[in-house]
């Protein structure tokens, strides 16, 4: 009995170890996510606005960034992606029609992996703004249609409230996986092993010659 009690223990250990595993996988492998988009997905607005944006629950990093507006087989994004706090803002080109954009984004999250989405909007309206900026146009009109739309506030015409940013994707915590993995076969073969010696140890006792 005396060398079953120390593999016992071990396995009693192992197991331990495994549940520990397996328990604290979903929240040591959580990454940042979507919070919310600006238009929201699936909303209705006035116009095309000047710009898009997603809002991360945690600042996202600025390298290999980037969001395509795509309306009529064209992407409307002009120029790089721009980290705002939490936000990253993607501004768009002039001209674009109306009609229904798909916004599909990428970014890397604060924990350095790549999180990616996509989501849509309809305008009603094509885009009014140009590069110079209207002639005659008040200042209060050039900064309304300079705005950038904000995850907490939606675009001019939009309607609905703001939603969840759809499709965003997570790595699976593979590596979390083969660790658990690998404790539940060491929790297995420890256990087969203490009762192979349990057995022998019997046989041996119940072989013995009585005094």
């Amino acid at each position: 009995m005396r060398t079953i009690r120390p593999l016992l223990a071990a396995v009693v250990a192992a197991l331990a170890f495994a549940s520990a595993l397996l328990f604290s996988a979903a929240p040591a492998s959580a990454h940042d996510v979507a919070e919310s988009t600006a238009p929201a997905n699936g909303a209705s607005v006035a116009e095309v606005p000047a710009s898009v944006s997603i809002t991360f629950n945690n600042r996202p990093l600025a390298i290999g960034s980037g969001v395509t507006v795509t309306a009529g087989g064209e992407n409307w994004a002009d120029g790089p992606v721009e980290i705002i706090d939490n936000q990253a803002v993607q501004k768009l080109r002039d001209g674009a029609p109306a009609g229904e954009f798909t916004v599909v984004w990428r970014v890397v999250s604060s924990d350095s992996h790549p999180i990616e989405g996509t989501f849509t909007f309809t305008a009603a309206a094509g885009s009014t703004t140009t590069t110079g900026g209207m002639a005659g146009a008040s200042p209060a009109a050039s900064a309304s249609s300079a705005a950038v739309p904000t995850a907490g506030t939606a675009a001019p015409g939009t309607a609905g409230n703001n939603e969840p940013a759809a499709d965003a994707s997570q790595p699976f915590p593979w590596s979390i996986v083969g660790l658990a993995v690998v404790a539940v076969g060491l929790v297995v073969y420890l256990a087969v092993t203490a009762r192979r010696k349990l057995a022998a140890s019997n046989d041996s006792d119940g072989d013995a010659p009585a005094e």
